[in-house]
């Protein structure tokens, strides 16, 4: 079998995982709590939508999830009191573990939600999912409940792009196939099986997950992957068909941006597993051309490099939970 075969066989289609009710009793049964936390700046067109279907279905009718909290990153619409007024826990990026600064980015949200979140099993989904489903949720869970030794999960889905004429069904996830999938191919065979590795919405045990470093910015999705990789083996990943996702699509110009930023994670961690060695120093800046009525020029824009240290270094977070900050944790299962 060849390496990649090994995550194709832990891939999922969501209706695997639609009997809800068995769900709340495997976690019952193994005295399990799971949080779902949004990550949010702007998203008041669709934070709404999101909390009221899964806190309906998935933690008034089904009881799978336990809290449901929003990390904002200082919206300026009406984000944190629609998401406050549909039943979640609005906490801003800023207000967490102010001791140690903060900073503008997805992979920030996601490091301080670990601090106010309470569950074993914690659950990302991005806000701005137009076609919200609890699909998203209790198919990301499912693995992780029916098997103890799955430890984190990818959904992946088509993705229609937006168009004056409507929605064309092809396209989407153009940075993975363009930059990631032969990055991954190249070194990292088992992780080229990843149908959508920049996802956003995955879930994973707070067992592995406090174990990890997180980049505050684009490269939070990748730099967890070879991480959990190198750590835990590709046999803790498993992957979930959730059919479509219809969210706003990126311009070439942010997608150039994103692609320096994840590049920028991915030759971090080549380096930091002696998978290779830059003989060089990087540039420090994304560089772009844009084109004006004067003619060409440079457009130079800072992205965020930053990385937050595994959570359970954090004096605050072992104290919290009654860990040792020293001592690591083993893998999941």
């Amino acid at each position: 079998m060849k390496p990649e075969d090994g995550l194709i066989s832990r891939t999922f289609h969501s209706s695997v995982f639609r009997d809800q009710r068995s769900l709340v009793e495997l976690k019952r049964k193994k005295g399990l709590k799971i949080s779902l936390a949004f990550p949010t700046l702007n998203e008041e067109a669709t934070i709404a939508k999101e909390i009221l279907v899964l806190k309906t279905e998935l933690m008034d009718r089904f009881p799978l999830i336990d809290e449901i909290v929003v990390i904002d990153s200082g919206s300026t619409d009406r984000t944190s009191e629609i998401a406050t007024k549909y039943g979640a826990k609005v906490f801003a990026s800023s207000e967490i573990l102010k001791n140690y600064g903060t900073y503008r980015g997805k992979g920030e949200n996601l490091w301080k939600s670990l601090y106010v979140l309470d569950g074993d099993i914690i659950v990302w989904i991005d806000a701005d999912i137009a076609n919200i489903d609890p699909k998203f949720l209790y198919g990301l869970v499912g693995p992780l409940l029916q098997d103890d030794g799955i430890g984190y999960v990818k959904a992946f889905y088509q993705r229609p792009i937006r168009s004056p004429e409507g929605l064309t069904p092809s396209g989407g996830g153009r940075v993975t196939e363009i930059l990631i999938r032969p990055l991954f191919s190249l070194f990292y065979p088992e992780l080229a099986a990843l149908v959508q590795p920049l996802s956003g919405e995955y879930a994973g045990r707070r067992s592995i997950l406090e174990q990890l470093p997180f980049s505050v910015g684009y490269g939070i999705e990748v730099g967890h992957l070879i991480d959990i990789y190198r750590q835990f083996g590709p046999e803790v990943l498993a992957q979930v068909d959730m059919d479509v996702r219809i969210h706003r699509n990126q311009t070439i110009e942010a997608l150039s941006r994103m692609s320096y930023g994840v590049l920028s994670t991915f030759l971090d961690r080549l380096g930091k597993y002696g998978d290779l060695t830059v003989l060089r120093e990087l540039g420090d800046a994304h560089l772009a051309l844009m084109t004006g009525e004067e003619g060409q020029r440079l457009v130079r824009s800072e992205i965020s490099t930053v990385e937050r240290p595994p959570m359970r270094t954090i004096e605050e977070y072992a104290k919290k939970f009654g860990l040792n900050p020293l001592a690591p944790a083993g893998p999941a299962g």
